[in-house]
């Protein structure tokens, strides 16, 4: 039976579907702005990397043990664990994509693409790799992801149910998915991000799914090398003691990550 799991950082972006009629022309400049930035600046510049500069780097939305609030729970099943953080992460990176999907165009992005200018392919049921639009590719990769947690037989959801063979080899494409959605949000779209305040919860996100990987062995170090320098600048290179000493706390951290109204903006 799949565990209800919400995450819990903070409440972080302000809900905007009560817009009064003042603040309209407010609106409308701002996002006049985050059009023009997203059409007239270049994110795919292999000798400047923002989301590296200190001062972007640092800023995250909160001071939660992110080592503890990946940890396996005592008493709690793997698999559960497992599935439950596959649902939240997806829902969450999903909403958050869908915030910047004004700006990924198949004209600003015509290839899926990470750190370096990584090219990701997708495969399709024949095992063809086809290389295709951002858009496009991350529509597959959700529709792909929301079929899989909705299949009663892979993520069950009623008592006395059992997870399938080959759970995790599932759950591991889900995360490698995932991941790359941020990569590109990074490599192409992060001025927008920006633009936008939300660099800081895109960095607590990222954070918190790079260490949960690594703690379940979820991502090989091929799949992460693109972002290895941020990664590294997080300080995400090894628990510090003190946090192990944690764990046991961890069961007592849940998600709440409340992106509503932000989408509304751009409708």
């Amino acid at each position: 039976m799949l565990l209800s799991l919400t995450f819990q950082y903070t409440s972080f972006i302000p809900c905007t579907h009560s817009i009064k009629s003042s603040q309209v022309p407010i609106l409308l400049i701002s996002r006049l702005y985050l059009w023009l930035i997203g059409r007239g600046i270049n994110n795919n510049n292999q000798e400047e990397r923002p989301y590296l500069q200190q001062q972007y780097v640092c800023q995250r939305i909160t001071h939660t043990d992110m080592f503890a609030l990946t940890a396996l729970p005592p008493g709690v099943d793997k698999a559960e664990w497992l599935a439950s953080n596959t649902v939240a992460f997806f829902k969450h990176i999903n909403l958050f994509s869908s915030a910047l999907s004004e700006f990924c165009t198949p004209s600003t992005c015509p290839t899926a693409c990470g750190p370096g200018n990584t090219v990701y392919f997708w495969t399709d049921d024949h095992g063809r790799k086809l290389k295709c639009s951002a858009p496009l590719y991350f529509d597959y990769a959700m529709s792909y992801i929301q079929d899989l947690l909705t299949d009663e037989d892979v993520f069950p959801t009623k008592a006395g149910s059992v997870f399938p063979t080959g759970f995790v080899f599932l759950v591991q494409k889900v995360f490698l998915l995932l991941f790359r959605t941020l990569a590109h949000i990074y490599w192409s779209h992060y001025r927008e991000t920006l633009a936008m305040g939300l660099h800081p919860h895109l960095n607590t996100l990222f954070t918190h799914l790079t260490l949960f990987c690594r703690q379940h062995a979820l991502l090989e170090p091929e799949d992460t090398e693109p972002l290895q320098d941020l990664i590294a600048a997080l300080g995400q290179q090894a628990a510090p003691p003190a946090a192990r000493t944690r764990i046991q706390h961890a069961s007592h951290f849940y998600f709440h990550h409340i992106f509503t109204c932000t989408v509304n903006l751009f409708i």
